[in-house]
């Protein structure tokens, strides 16, 4: 990377942005990092520059970009949240497709070579698995319809314009340094303690897709314009049930008492939900490295702290 390495990360105070960023100042990337609230010095990483943006206002974010140009943004703005519309999801949408659309309002496009949205399995629905990008999507919450109508948006842009954009659709991302809300960390985390703690019964089928993983096709999919106009998942490709992930994290550690059948399903969920990958193969070269067992022993150690 030479001049053209102005690298702007919407949510890069994140789990995957916070990854995405350390690896891309390494390859020697000028990182700008956008994040809702205002990141502490601790927290920050040398070498990137912070600005503290609500990219839900196109106000904001139009005076804090002003003559600023990148030549490769990564989106990774919003947040995950279920909840159904009429109990505050239009707010959610507006997160995710408001902030989509007021990003490609703003930023300065003379000099952009890729703009990679960061979508979410969650767009398929109810969609037979192994899910693949030609399918029509099926959003079952304002969540995964922001992520759907973001989709369609950069799409369109892509054909009428050739704005340099494209999709990445990863499954269940995990790894150290995960929020402690998530479902793996909290796996590990109760049997970490030994603890009695309630799951569902686990008969859903999942895709789990370790954190260098997602960071390698990131910075991979900025070099290709290939994958311009296209969509693409990013899993591991092999399916596996929550309660074989659970039993395989009580196991690693040692202790732990999950109950399962304590905690329903939600409305609508999918029980099937794993990744076709030959696209992201197939364009990209890429394949996942770390299998499931590896980046769980990975993921227990770091919550050990040792």
């Amino acid at each position: 990377m030479k001049s053209e390495n102005k690298l702007l990360i919407i949510g890069g105070t994140g789990f995957i942005g916070k990854n995405v960023a350390k690896e891309a100042i390494s390859r020697g990337f000028q990182v700008t990092i956008v994040s809702m609230g205002v990141c502490p010095p601790v927290k920050q990483l040398n070498g990137a520059e912070y600005i503290s943006i609500d990219i839900t206002s196109k106000e904001d974010l139009a005076s804090k970009l002003e003559n600023k140009s990148f030549h490769f943004v990564v989106n990774l703005g919003g947040y995950v949240n279920h909840v159904n519309y009429f109990n505050g999801g239009n707010e959610v949408f507006k997160a995710h497709f408001d902030g989509t659309k007021n990003l490609v309002n703003c930023i300065d496009k003379s000099n952009l070579k890729c703009f990679v949205q960061i979508g979410s399995s969650d767009e398929y629905g109810d969609n037979f698995a192994p899910q693949n990008e030609s399918q029509r999507e099926l959003p079952i919450s304002p969540y995964s319809f922001g992520k759907v109508a973001s989709t369609h948006f950069l799409q369109m842009l892509y054909r009428t314009e050739k704005f340099p954009a494209v999709v990445l659709r990863p499954f269940l991302v995990y790894g150290p340094g995960q929020d402690s809300n998530r479902f793996i960390p909290q796996i590990i985390q109760g049997c970490i303690n030994d603890e009695k703690f309630p799951t569902s019964a686990g008969e859903q089928l999942r895709d789990f897709c370790y954190i260098d993983d997602i960071v390698d096709v990131i910075l991979l999919t900025l070099a290709s314009e290939k994958v311009h106009g296209k969509v693409m998942n990013i899993g591991s490709g092999v399916p596996v049930t929550i309660k074989d992930v659970i039993l395989s994290i009580k196991l690693l550690v040692g202790s732990g008492d999950p109950q399962f059948g304590l905690v329903p399903y939600r409305a609508g969920e999918s029980m099937r939900l794993y990744a076709d990958i030959n696209k992201v193969m197939s364009i990209l070269e890429w394949h996942p490295k770390v299998m499931l067992k590896p980046g769980l022993i990975k993921t227990i150690k770091w919550m050990k702290g040792q």
